[in-house]
């Protein structure tokens, strides 16, 4: 087991191993005494691994509730999120007790919102069972839902108290969710690990998963403790997200994320080649270790359609947008433009 203290507004362990379901219980009781906890998940997600965490839960003490909802991007939304907050107050939570998200991205997305806006506040616990959600959406604090201008409109910022990353969970995922988990990996490799990228180059992704996981937390983490609430340096993780959220409004979400984000890096790269930052032979590396694992690299979108939608991402401000070029592996720059020019990196 690898464990990784994350230094923000507060400070948690991300624990990151095979087999770690059943230790929920007692790693939790490490940090808390026992009390309630809202076990949030979809109903993919919870027949998998809901009695495992339930019961390790109860064992160590903790009394457990359980809040399920359908899978998938279109749950994320304000209706799933106030039914939830309805659940937490019928059920009497306070704000000593806990939510647990068990899932992906959508579940620890939706349910960090809820634990962060419930009596202004309450503990949460990251259980991410998705190699997307272990590397990226489970650290770092960011939750939310989206609305129908795009995506993670609403949310907070809400620091886990722990988070849990069972590596077993990975082999029930399909090639798709695998390859989308990927996506947000080789994310960092291009930031500011080489060593993580050139594993992906070699295809070794499925044999050395703590240490791609381990690798990405440290990276999230460094950006994060730098500048928890995204107004500086956390920007870098941005990479490819500007044009991949684009491509996923552009889809009506029907894109995965993993999927769009690896369009949107493949798009950065051309454009850090066109701008006569990146070689041409650099960008296409990054390119051809993206389809080595599985990832799109071509944009189905014009470039009108996909600035159009850019032009609602949260991103903006002032009609200015920073986005994340790229000038070597493991070297990249934040590079404000007006939103006007933006397609004029495609």
């Amino acid at each position: 087991m690898t464990d990784i203290t994350v230094n923000a507004s507060k400070s948690y362990k991300v624990h990151i191993g095979a087999g770690l379901l059943s230790e929920t219980g007692r790693l939790l009781a490490d940090i808390s005494k026992p009390c309630r906890v809202m076990l949030v998940s979809d109903d993919k997600v919870l027949p998998l691994y809901g009695e495992t965490v339930k019961k390790a839960l109860t064992d160590a003490g903790f009394l457990v509730s359980e809040f399920v909802f359908p899978d998938g991007e279109q749950s994320k939304t304000l209706a799933t999120f106030g039914q939830l907050l309805e659940a937490l107050g019928a059920a009497g939570f306070s704000r000593s007790d806990m939510v647990c998200a068990l899932g992906g991205g959508v579940v620890g997305d939706l349910a960090g919102f809820a634990a962060a806006s419930y009596q202004r506040g309450i503990r949460l616990m990251q259980v991410p069972t998705t190699l997307l959600a272990a590397v990226d959406s489970s650290v770092g604090g960011k939750t939310g839902v989206d609305l129908g201008s795009g995506k993670n409109q609403a949310g907070a910022f809400h620091q886990p108290s722990l988070v849990v990353c069972d590596t077993d969970t990975f082999g029930t995922l399909d090639e798709t969710n695998f390859a989308c988990g990927c996506a947000e990996a080789i994310k960092c490799g291009v930031l500011a690990a080489p060593a993580l990228f050139e594993l992906f180059e070699r295809g070794e992704a499925r044999d050395r998963i703590e240490e791609i996981v381990s690798a990405c937390v440290n990276t999230k983490k460094s950006y994060v403790e730098q500048d928890e609430f995204d107004t500086g340096a956390r920007r870098f993780l941005n990479l490819g997200h500007t044009f991949g959220h684009a491509v996923e409004k552009c889809s009506n979400y029907e894109t995965p994320h993993g999927f769009a984000v690896s369009t949107g890096m493949a798009l950065i790269a051309d454009a850090s080649v066109k701008g006569g930052y990146l070689k041409p032979e650099t960008a296409a590396r990054i390119k051809a270790a993206l389809q080595k694992n599985g990832l799109p690299t071509d944009c189905p979108y014009d470039p009108a359609a996909l600035v159009s939608c850019a032009a609602a991402d949260k991103k903006v401000s002032g009609g200015e947008i920073t986005v994340v070029l790229i000038r070597d592996i493991g070297d990249c720059f934040l590079q404000p433009m007006e939103l006007s020019a933006l397609g004029e990196l495609l």
